[in-house]
Parts: structure tokens; sequence; C-alpha cells
């Protein structure tokens, strides 16, 4: 048994439940360590089942302390877990009830032969704190999208398009070893990076442009997420100030982020920089966000935050201000909360860059 697998075992009693029937990719890719697109996965007290097509069988039955068995059109995989439920006395199954659907949540309470139980929200909170060994593969996706970023900046110029630099993006984060991106890239220049989630266009970047950068990738299942803005040619004294207030909300947030405080605490403490350089009313969205092997965890550096956040947790930090019409800058670096404060997986540098 893995240590995550030992994990959501432990979970058994905790949730009341006998068993765990975990479809998700992301709490199946926790469980198993086996980046399938299909399967499902059993935990039982005494043991751990993995199911999944033939299109997979020959590599799952690489998975450790797992009975593998193969689905097909004879040995379907609700079959297959109602079997398990009569030999091991089932009378309880935890599903994800925070990931299915309303529609195969009903499919499942007439299928299987047991009552079900949700327990999706016990799944995010136990995937909120990481192993060491989580963190590297973390570390490690944060230094291929750091690379691709210096290589990137050395095409940004007049002329090129937000399209050009999301592909350059994407191409260098795959030729450095990333298995994926983590999300689709954010880059917008100009009037569009007033936009957080604004779409990469084939706007051409002109002189005195800021460019927002907001991207990351995956290495060994996990995410990096890191955000940068530049200016091309010059920045004008506005431009300076918003950039370096958003700098020192983003530095402040960092200060006081640790374990053992509620998320709302870090967002406020980069928010009333913010507010007091008066931009309070351009900064809509949290400070963070938690990350690990979806891009979107829990919990939250949010204003409305109220849960602890746990040491080994993983979280962004990325305040901006957008003024609409003009610009926008945001600067995201990740870090894990500790104890006594945190570590910055983040070492790309953070003053303004005039390209």
């Amino acid at each position: 048994m893995n240590n995550n697998a030992a994990k959501l075992a432990g979970l058994l009693t905790k949730c009341g439940v006998d068993a765990l029937l975990i479809t998700s990719y992301a709490n199946r890719f926790y469980a198993t360590g086996f980046p399938s697109s299909a399967g499902t996965a059993v935990i039982l007290p005494d043991k751990q089942v993995f199911m999944t097509d033939s299109r997979y069988i020959e590599a799952a039955e690489r998975i450790e302390g797992f009975d593998i068995l193969m689905t097909d059109a004879e040995n379907r995989r609700d079959d297959i877990v109602n079997r398990l439920i009569g030999e091991h006395g089932i009378k309880r199954l935890g599903v994800e009830d925070e990931s299915l659907s309303a529609a195969e949540f009903d499919r499942l309470e007439k299928a299987l032969k047991c009552e079900l139980a949700g327990i999706g929200g016990a799944l995010l909170e136990l995937r909120s704190s990481k192993e060491q060994w989580e963190i590297e593969a973390m570390r490690k996706a944060q230094g291929i999208a750091e690379l691709a970023l210096e290589e990137t900046l050395k095409i940004i110029k007049p002329g090129v398009t937000e399209n050009n630099i999301t592909a350059e993006l994407i191409y260098r984060m795959l030729l450095g070893g990333a298995e994926k991106v983590s999300f689709e890239p954010i880059v917008v220049s100009g009037a569009n990076s007033s936009m957080p989630h604004g779409q990469p266009s084939d706007k051409r970047i002109e002189p005195g442009d800021f460019v927002t950068m907001d991207f990351g990738c995956v290495y060994g299942g996990y995410c990096s997420d890191m955000t940068r803005t530049v200016a091309v040619g010059h920045a004008t004294d506005e431009m300076r100030k918003v950039y370096q207030t958003v700098l020192e909300a983003q530095l402040a947030g960092i200060a006081a982020a640790k374990a053992g405080i509620v998320g709302s605490e870090i967002d406020s403490a980069g928010r009333r920089v913010i507010e007091q350089a008066g931009y309070g009313e351009y900064f809509g969205h949290s400070f963070g966000h938690s990350l690990g092997i979806e891009i979107h965890e829990l919990p939250n550096a949010a204003p409305s935050e109220k849960r602890i956040m746990p040491a080994g947790a993983v979280v962004s930090a990325e305040p901006g201000i957008y003024l609409p019409g003009k610009f926008g800058v945001r600067i995201e670096d990740v870090i894990v909360l500790k104890e006594n404060g945190c570590e910055n997986l983040t070492g790309a540098k953070k003053d303004l860059i005039i390209l």
C-alpha cells in the first residue's frame, strides 16, 4: 500500500464507511499514482483494488499494493463493485459526491447494493496537505515553467502576438520535460491585460504595453502555476506605481502566510496594501488558491476562507490590479505553508522587467 492509499484507508473510520469508491482522475491518481484516463479504485480496510479496461491493463499491472482487475463487457465495473460489496460485507460505501454528477450519483445508488455516503470533502481535505515527494514534483514543475519563461522573454517585442507568446510558453515547457500544461496559458497585453482571465488573441504587442503571462505545467502528476507581468519598450509612472503596489501586496501576503491561520488572514494582508494605495476596487479575485494534482484545490487564501490552512498546503500568491481599458498587473508565486512561515517554490525575479 503506498502512503496515499494508506491515508485514504484511514478515512474509512473517520467518515463512517466500509470502503471508498474512487472514480475521479485526481483522487484515482492520488490513490494509485497511475495517470490513466479511465479506471476505478476501491479502498477496503485490508486491501485495495484497481480496475480498468484493456487499454490500460498492462500498464496498470505496475501499480504497487493494488489487486488489478480488467473490466469488459462480461465483467462490468458495477458488477465487480457489487461482488466486492458482497465479499467484504460493505454496508456503506463512500463516494466522491463533490465530483460526481447528480445523474451518476443516482445511477450508482440504483446499481450498487449498499448505501452510498458522500465523502468528497474529506478527500479534498486529505489532499490539501502535501507530502515532501509531492512538493518536490511541484518544485520540478515550477523549475520547468521558469526556464520556459526565460526563453519566451527573448521573443517578446513589438509585432509579436499574444498567441505567439502562448505557443512559445507551451513549446518550451513541453521541451523542458513537462507532461502537459496545467491549464491553458493566459497571455494578455496592453488594454487586454486588464482582464484577469482574458484569452490570448492575435493582438500584436505594441511599445508601452504590459504583457501578463499566467501559465504552468505538470510534472510527476503535479501542477505548477506562476504569473509574470513585463513591460515592452517603456513604462509610464502609473504603470510603475501599479506594478510596485502589486509586488508589495504579494510580499505582504507571503510574509503573513503560515500554517494554522485561516485563509482570509493571508488574503487580507495582501489586500490591505492594495486598498491603502487606493486600488482596492480594482482587485476583485482572491489572493490565492491551493494547487496540487489539480490546478485549483482547497483551501484558498480568500476573503471568505475560514478553514485553517494546514502545514504542507501549496498555495498561490497572486494579487493583481486591473484598470479597465488601460492595463493590468498580476504577479504570482507558489508557496508551501509551514508552522512558522512558508517556503517559496518560485525563483523567478519579480522586479519590473522592461524588454
